[in-house]
């Protein structure tokens, strides 16, 4: 009797077609607004358009910060050149060496720092000044919302339409007779700092960045039991750092370039800023020296935004308002 094995069975192949190996796809991001461009992706790939283009927009950018700084430039460079110079030929570059003595009398002579110094003290003022009835006032009718909020809003939006040529001399007989005061005003610098609070610009500004906080946050912080002054000061102004920033930038460059109020209502030299006594010292100071003080003048505050730029212009979001 024979025995036959059973038979092995063969492993099955399937077929190389029906393998099927995953691949991996990157996904590339859809620029909705690709196609609206003058250059499309297509046109970027191509050497020839994008060397060009390239080419084009740092020619522009060059062109662009030398329009911007050749004035200034020209002007430090006028400060420490002798005014023969600057007279005769006054695009060269130091033809005859420089003038350093300039500088110096301008400082010393001239006394710039101490116009300087005033100056400083003038643009804090008012930018402290500003920045409170602006935020104050922007939290009572955006957040606050009196019963008749509205028609002070509108009250306060007319005002901008009022030419601030006709408000000159009502304000100064306000600042020459100030009501519950009983002395005037003239030759202090609250002459300026309080005049320079009344700015409709800066409370329309901010009502319209606080109508676009959250109202959420300011409810639950009353459900949390704070006042209208808590609320202010640790909700409300935290998350309005990016508008504070805009308000600081428009308050202090106004107040630096500020010459008619100033000049009106600051009679005395010692008192008086750049802006006001630059001009009238250009007929009895050498040209050297006058544009070495026009220079120092322009110099300070540039340095100053430069170095206080992330204060002044950092965004702050929401931080410190909401706790995650």
């Amino acid at each position: 009797m024979t025995t036959t094995a059973p038979a092995q069975e063969l492993p099955v192949v399937e077929p190389a077609s029906a393998v099927t190996t995953p691949r991996r796809r990157r996904d590339r991001k859809v620029d909705p607004d690709a196609d609206r461009r003058i250059l499309s992706a297509t046109d970027w790939r191509r050497p020839r358009i994008r060397i060009t283009t390239s080419a084009i927009h740092t020619l522009l950018l060059v062109l662009l910060v030398l329009v911007g700084l050749f004035p200034l430039l020209w002007l430090l460079k006028a400060g420490v050149t002798p005014t023969q110079d600057t007279l005769m030929t006054p695009m060269a570059l130091f033809p005859h060496g420089f003038a350093w003595d300039n500088v110096a009398k301008a400082w010393n002579d001239v006394h710039i720092g101490d116009f300087f110094f005033n100056t400083i003290a003038l643009a804090a003022g008012e930018w402290a000044v500003q920045l409170l009835v602006a935020t104050t006032g922007g939290f009572a009718l955006s957040i606050l919302r009196p019963k008749y909020g509205k028609f002070l809003a509108g009250l306060v939006l007319a005002t901008l339409f009022v030419p601030a040529v006709v408000l000159l001399v009502p304000l100064y007989l306000t600042i020459l007779h100030p009501p519950l005061i009983g002395h005037s005003l003239i030759n202090t610098f609250w002459a300026v700092w309080l005049p320079a609070g009344a700015s409709a610009f800066n409370v329309v500004l901010v009502m319209r960045f606080f109508d676009n906080l959250p109202r959420e946050v300011f409810e639950a912080a009353r459900t949390d039991g704070a006042g209208t002054f808590r609320l202010f000061w640790s909700i409300v102004l935290p998350m309005s750092k990016p508008i504070i920033g805009v308000v600081s930038v428009f308050a202090i460059n106004a107040a630096w370039a500020d010459f008619l109020w100033p000049n009106l209502v600051l009679t005395d030299i010692g008192i008086q800023p750049l802006s006001v006594r630059l001009p009238q010292i250009q007929s009895s100071t050498d040209l050297g020296v006058y544009l070495a003080a026009l220079g120092i003048a322009t110099l300070i505050p540039v340095v100053i935004f430069l170095i206080f730029q992330r204060t002044f212009l950092r965004g702050g979001g929401l931080g410190g308002a909401v706790k995650g």
